[in-house]
């Protein structure tokens, strides 16, 4: 039998992908918009993404751990895949349909969804849930610094 961090490890990483569709057209869209001065964090954006997401697919272990295969578990199992996909879909989208709107509106939906999934969690598990506390922290972040994004290039709002 596989072990449970092995698939769901291999989810993360292989929804993660999903991040890589993207054009070298699109890139140079998000290059060329005005950015705030105080965002000197953005080379560091992949690491912070990364540390959440394995942070996240630990959670998600902890979680299938405490009761494996119950209707729950896979329902929380399910809203941890949306999480996912809603976070991953970001970069695409928004470049895609050179959208700063849609990518606030999408930061703010995994902010919610990050919200729900944690206080579903907090009773199975404290430590799976303080494991969401990345994202919850760096998820009202991103959200901003696209809303200061938009505001600085109304045209590609």
């Amino acid at each position: 039998m596989v072990e449970s961090w092995i698939v769901i490890g291999a989810v993360t990483f292989f929804i993660a992908l999903g991040s890589f569709f993207i054009t070298p057209r699109d890139v140079k869209w998000f290059a060329l918009l005005s950015r705030p001065q105080w965002l000197i964090f953005e080379p560091l954006i992949p690491l912070i993404w990364t540390i959440i997401f394995v942070c996240g697919a630990a959670s998600a272990n902890i979680v299938w751990q405490k009761n494996p295969g119950s209707a729950i578990t896979w329902l929380l199992m399910g809203l941890y895949l949306l999480l996912e996909i809603i976070t991953v879909a970001y970069i695409p989208l928004m470049l895609r349909l050179r959208s700063l709107d849609v990518g606030e509106k999408i930061g703010l939906a995994g902010l919610i969804f990050s919200v729900v999934l944690a206080v579903f969690v907090f009773p199975i598990s404290w430590l799976a849930a303080l494991l969401l506390v990345p994202y919850l922290v760096w998820s009202p972040i991103g959200t901003y610094t696209t809303d200061e994004l938009r505001q600085l290039n109304p045209e590609d709002a």
